[in-house]
């Protein structure tokens, strides 16, 4: 097959839906495919571009092997609802003039967000006589009228056309999780036209960290050698609801120390980071530290030493997307601390593999009292723990093979 996947996001970006992009990439060019990704240059989680790619309008890389087309888009210094709109429109534009100078593929994977692309992808596969597939990883109208972002109204109203434009030219509408298909179906997309294609898991290739990695990388970063860790690593955005944490750590700070000092390990960068770490500072909150996003051997040192990783979200978003960090966290055997909504699809993951426990979102109080008793309880994260092995049922040959053979069979379709 030839097969052009067209998403904003792609390695060398670390968090998010790159890594699931880059994954797909070199499955199928792996499986004897012609696969070229149509995407930005590397600007995500911190929204910005390094120095060398600004102002750069396309460039061609070669990335483990997948031929990867960059083309040029805005990235705005401060991220609001209206530049979003127009980082994500010029990437639309400026990727559907380079898809039409591409030889033509016999299915384009395209990946939501951006919503937008869907548009898109109909002009370009309606001049180049072929189909798209509509890959949604957030439902993003329902996530930003759950955040408020966008109010009840006209502008609400036309991103819910687009999606429905978006979803009824495609051949087909895949999504990650089991609530993603049953939004479709309330969407009145047929069953036939729909495929839960979920994020997967590398569980052969298992997050390991060198002996004494963990004690260096506490000391490098300035962790207690006993302290209790809980690890948070990704993006910082509003979606991630992490304001409990500042919160939370306020109250650890408040209360006798228990059995073991208990440090808030915060990694990441995001729209939200700047707001994040001038609370830190006003608050001189001690048991919170915000870092950079780690390099791979860090990150993995530190999942091999904290405690537990704490995964939040915001009130109102859980039913609209899932965390892929997830599914590298159980990878590395540790048990989850979850902050979401009880009908999230975080939280029925949770409940289901048995791996950790869910608190409601924006509730500080519950979450300082639930560190305390972890970390004066190892029995009961050595349970959690245990369990951690439930990720297996997103092994990465059954997720990706098949939906490399739902490819084949749309690919053979006349049009």
């Amino acid at each position: 097959m030839r097969i052009i996947v067209w998403g904003i996001n792609y390695a060398p970006e670390v968090t998010g839906i790159a890594p699931c992009n880059a994954g797909l990439c070199e499955y199928l060019q792996a499986a004897g495919d012609d696969v070229r990704m149509l995407t930005t240059f590397a600007y995500y989680p911190q929204w910005r571009k390094s120095a060398g790619d600004r102002g750069r309008l396309y460039r061609t890389d070669l990335v483990n092997g997948v031929t990867v087309h960059r083309c040029w888009h805005y990235v705005p210094a401060r991220v609001t609802s209206l530049r979003r709109i127009w980082h994500e429109f010029t990437f639309g534009l400026t990727s559907a003039l380079r898809a039409l100078t591409l030889p033509r593929a016999d299915v384009y994977v395209v990946v939501s967000p951006p919503l937008v692309l869907g548009a898109f992808a109909w002009l370009v596969t309606r001049l180049r006589r072929s189909r798209y597939v509509f890959h949604v990883q957030d439902l993003q109208p329902d996530a930003a009228a759950g955040l408020g972002m966008v109010k009840p109204g006209r502008f609400l109203r036309m991103l819910y056309r687009l999606e429905r434009f978006a979803y009824r030219r495609a051949v087909l509408v895949s999504g990650i999780s089991a609530g993603m298909m049953k939004a479709f179906a309330r969407k009145g997309l047929p069953a036939a036209q729909t495929y839960y294609f979920p994020n997967w898991s590398h569980a052969a290739e298992p997050v390991a960290a060198p002996p004494g990695a963990g004690t260096r990388v506490r000391a490098r970063h300035g962790v207690g050698e006993h302290d209790f860790v809980a690890f948070y690593s990704g993006n910082l955005g509003r979606k991630q609801g992490l304001e409990v944490l500042i919160e939370t750590a306020a109250l650890l700070a408040e209360r006798p120390a228990s059995v073991r000092p208990i440090t808030l390990f915060v990694a990441g960068d995001g729209a939200a980071r700047a707001e994040l770490a001038a609370a830190v500072a006003a608050r001189g909150l001690r048991n919170l530290l915000l870092r950079p996003l780690l390099d791979d051997a860090d990150y993995r040192a530190m999942l091999a030493t904290a405690d537990l990783c704490l995964i939040t979200q915001a009130a109102g978003t859980g039913q609209f997307f899932f965390p892929s960090k997830l599914l590298r966290v159980l990878e590395a055997g540790r048990p989850v601390l979850a902050v979401a909504d009880a009908d999230s699809e975080l939280a029925s993951a949770v409940t289901a593999g048995g791996f950790g426990r869910v608190l409601p979102p924006q509730n500080a109080a519950a979450l300082a009292e639930e560190l305390i008793r972890l970390a004066a309880a190892p029995e009961i994260l050595a349970g959690w723990a245990a369990r951690t092995s439930w990720v297996q049922v997103f092994a990465a040959p059954t997720v990706l093979g098949g939906y490399r053979r739902e490819l084949e069979k749309l690919a053979a379709q006349k049009i």
